[in-house]
């Protein structure tokens, strides 16, 4: 038998030689002289959040509509005849200072508010006045240039109508409760729109704001072609192409100041930002809120910005090249959303031109920060009032002309003829009211009046016959 003394030396010999190979196997802690130390890992590049100024662009961007735009802006053609002042008979008792002569022998023609114009009765006994131009000596109805010339309608029929449509009934729910047909409708339709579109261009101008929030609401629109195939392949190849209407409003006033239709590209930005530059006036240029749509940066650029010569980098060599750059004056500001599976998941803010001080200092005077909300609740009354882009509805237009029809109508509508809630006015005394119900105490205002441009709150009947200037009138007429 092997002692255990054998044992306890060769346990001894195990033990000593892994002392000895974990002598040579750990790592030395005090080097010689000939090592180096290592160097220290870089900590990893963290990318820089802050907004990079703004290079500049070395060509202006182009603008169709600026390029169109003394299409839009008739000129009279030539300066006001005198006012004919009446010395003979008693004081005329009918106002007819809105009114025009139409004839186009006449040197007062589409001048208002001369006094060459007077009531000449109801001829026949109509509804309507006959007007005489003391100038030329021709006569016309006081309905002439506005929707209700020549109609055999009751007129309070077509306004109630119209008033239905622009509350967001549709053309053919319009044509059942009045008991007329379709076809009369979407005529009525037809020329009210082009009515106010020319009385929404006629009182749209010149106008001075602060902010501007622009945005972008999804339509539909069903095209088919008619003739081209069978009523049975018509419904097959029924296609529904996308559409956006676009806005832009004063979130202050509650002004709307432009709508149109077109698709999202740039060429539409442009479109509506040139349209916004029509309605301000010389020299204004608000702060702008939009969505993350880049397109925009694009379009306020060229109708907001000019030439900047950089400054020379080097002594010798070719001087820089002119950039076109933004006003020092344009402030524009996105709000950014991230929506995932339907649910705002995230809302960022990104300063595109000026600085986010100069952006705050304009919306501190009321209150606010960053935000698109005004726009969007604008986009919600618009869903409500118009037929044609209301969610879920089978009231879907034919083409785009019916759409734009229907938002000239709630354009108009919605500036001059609706009060808003948020823009009434405490009086300093209530007021007695005609019945037995409880006194006035607050003002209505509409948004026209908020900005200036009118002073009462206009009703339907008016806006229908209100005769549109063909051009500007001077402040003094």
């Amino acid at each position: 038998m092997v002692s255990h003394l054998f044992f306890y030396q060769l346990m001894f010999l195990g033990l000593l030689w892994l002392c000895v190979m974990l002598h040579y196997a750990w790592p030395n802690e005090c080097p010689g002289g000939a090592q180096r130390p290592s160097k220290p890992l870089p900590p990893p590049h963290k990318r820089s959040h802050d907004p990079k100024p703004f290079p500049g662009l070395t060509r202006k961007p182009p603008c169709a509509a600026c390029e169109q735009a003394h299409a839009y802006a008739p000129q009279p053609p030539g300066g006001p005849p005198p006012r004919i002042v009446p010395t003979r008979g008693r004081p005329r008792q009918v106002e007819t200072s809105q009114h025009f002569c139409p004839s186009p022998d006449c040197a007062y023609q589409g001048w208002v508010g001369l006094g060459n114009l007077c009531a000449n009765g109801h001829p026949s006994g109509g509804p309507w006045r006959q007007l005489h131009c003391t100038s030329c000596g021709g006569y016309f109805q006081e309905t002439h240039g506005t929707p209700l010339h020549g109609k055999r309608v009751a007129p309070e029929k077509l306004v109630w109508a119209v008033g239905a449509l622009a509350e967001g009934l549709g053309i053919r729910a319009v044509a059942r409760v009045f008991e007329v047909d379709p076809n009369t409708v979407l005529l009525w339709l037809v020329e009210v729109a082009d009515h106010a579109t020319a009385f929404s261009r006629y009182f749209l101008h010149d106008v001075r704001v602060t902010q501007v929030q622009l945005d972008e609401l999804f339509a539909l629109l069903s095209a088919v072609k008619a003739g081209a195939v069978s009523e049975a392949e018509a419904i097959t190849r029924l296609s529904r192409s996308p559409q956006w209407v676009w806005t832009a409003i004063d979130p202050v006033t509650k002004l709307l100041l432009t709508i149109d239709v077109g698709d999202r590209t740039l060429a539409m930005a442009q479109r509506v930002v040139h349209q916004v530059v029509q309605v301000l006036a010389p020299g204004c240029v608000p702060l702008f809120l939009t969505d993350g749509f880049k397109e925009y940066a694009t379009a306020l650029l060229t109708h907001f910005g000019q030439w900047v010569q950089p400054p020379r980098r080097q002594d010798q060599g070719p001087a820089p090249k002119p950039r076109w750059m933004p006003l020092p004056g344009l402030l524009y500001a996105q709000v950014i959303k991230t929506v995932r599976q339907r649910r705002l998941v995230r809302v960022r803010h990104r300063v595109v031109f000026g600085t986010l001080e100069a952006v705050q200092q304009v919306l501190v005077v009321c209150g606010w920060q960053i935000n698109t909300a005004f726009i969007e609740r604008v986009n919600l009354s618009i869903r409500q009032h118009v037929a044609a882009v209301g969610r879920r509805v089978s009231t879907l237009c034919k083409a785009e002309d019916g759409i734009r029809q229907q938002l000239a109508l709630y354009h108009c509508y919605y500036n001059f003829c609706l009060p808003h809630a948020s823009l009434r006015q405490l009086l300093p005394q209530s007021e007695p009211t005609h019945g037995s119900g409880s006194t006035k105490r607050w003002r209505l205002q509409t948004p026209a009046m908020a900005a200036g441009l009118t002073d009462h709150v206009w009703t339907l009947r008016e806006v229908l016959l209100f005769r549109v200037p063909p051009w500007p009138q001077p402040a003094g007429v």
